[in-house]
């Protein structure tokens, strides 16, 4: 389940950045090119750690486990912040730094999702 909400979710706001990117005048290309690359940045230096540890988490529970406690109460909070921000953020960002962010985090969120999976085909 931690793998598909992560793939759900950077999907989701890869999508949600794609539709926001039609609304951009110019120099779509360019920031495709550097939303992935600073994506991949996030992904490899920030989310990668993070997914290792809700693996090493997840592999301590028993089967039967309720998908709340996957995450640290400290991270729930973090995520509830983040999704707050967001919401907060698209009234007040211009389109072309939403649009940045979107497919930014959206694109960390869908890479790092990889070490999630790879775990998940690993111990099934």
């Amino acid at each position: 389940m931690s793998a598909l909400m992560w793939t759900i979710i950077g999907l989701l706001l890869l999508a949600k950045g794609g539709y926001r990117l039609f609304q951009v005048p110019q120099g779509q290309l360019l920031l495709v090119g550097a939303a992935f690359a600073v994506g991949s940045l996030k992904s490899l230096f920030v989310l990668d750690p993070s997914a290792k540890r809700a693996i090493d988490r997840i592999l301590l529970f028993q089967d039967g486990t309720c998908l709340g406690a996957v995450y640290s109460v400290k991270t729930w909070i973090l995520v509830l912040c983040m999704m707050s921000m967001g919401v907060i953020l698209r009234s007040y960002l211009p389109v072309m730094l939403l649009c940045f962010l979107l497919l930014t985090i959206g694109w960390a969120l869908l890479f790092s999702s990889r070490l999630v999976w790879r775990a998940w085909w690993t111990r099934r």
